[in-house]
């Protein structure tokens, strides 16, 4: 789940929701970043899905007891998310192997961003290395670089969608949230030249300018949350205070810009 704390209410994001804004966003670059369209739909699957392991985990939001707040993607147990992860990826598979092997490297590129490495996380990532090359050794040859491109297309994307959801609509660039604050470090040398790295920044409460150019047009999209009443949670729990809030839709514009 990610959650942002509003003062009286907690602004509730699944992350399978997240994952299809994601998707919405991959749909609509330029043409130039869909190296070899053979598997143009494979990776858009990939993208969109990349987050399907947290559906049963998003259903039932559990609280941090320590922090006094619901627990979000960020630190949520290790050893049920990894369990998500691995069903997640075999869902994934079934729909499409390419699919698979992409969003099964994005989940193990997270141990590039452990400062300590538990060893169910190595565990895992040893398990995801095997599921790779078993795909690998099940496709047609193909570019690694072809394949390192959609991840990171994967990557950007995923990126694009947490700075929606993580960011007050509107925020000025100092109160961003920190991880996308300089812009979106892993895509780097993405849109071209070395060192550019692809920014954003709101220009209004549902407008988002993204520079360099990246798109192929301006575009809307629109996704889903809760805005969860602190007094219900503490009257009704997290769990049960979630399951009785409505949906609020939000749209957000994307421009190049």
């Amino acid at each position: 789940m990610i959650i942002r704390d509003a003062g009286q209410e907690f602004i509730m994001i699944t992350q399978h929701e997240h994952g299809q804004l994601s998707g919405a966003f991959a749909r609509h670059f330029q043409q130039r970043f869909f190296i070899d369209q053979r598997f143009y739909e494979d990776l858009m699957i990939a993208v969109s899905e990349h987050d399907r392991c947290w559906i049963g985990l998003d259903d039932t939001p559990i609280w941090n007891d320590a922090a006094s707040v619901p627990y979000t993607f960020i630190d949520y147990p290790l050893l049920p998310k990894l369990a998500f992860y691995r069903f997640g990826i075999d869902e994934i598979e079934q729909m499409s192997p390419y699919a698979a092997l992409l969003c099964s490297l994005h989940f193990a590129s997270f141990l590039d961003l452990q400062t300590s490495v538990p060893q169910a996380f190595v565990d895992f990532c040893n398990d995801e290395q095997r599921r790779q090359e078993r795909i690998r050794s099940q496709m047609p040859p193909m570019d690694e670089d072809t394949i390192y491109a959609h991840f990171r297309l994967l990557q950007l994307c995923d990126d694009l969608s947490l700075y929606v959801c993580l960011n007050e609509p509107g925020a000025a660039k100092n109160d961003e949230h920190p991880w996308f604050r300089d812009g979106f470090d892993k895509a780097r040398g993405f849109a071209g030249g070395e060192h550019q790295q692809p920014m954003a920044r709101w220009v209004s409460p549902n407008e988002i300018a993204v520079a360099p150019s990246i798109f192929e047009h301006s575009f809307s999209s629109t996704f889903q949350l809760k805005r969860v009443p602190k007094p219900l949670v503490h009257q009704l729990g997290i769990a049960q205070a979630y399951q009785e809030t409505d949906w609020t839709v939000q749209e957000v514009v994307i421009i190049n810009g």
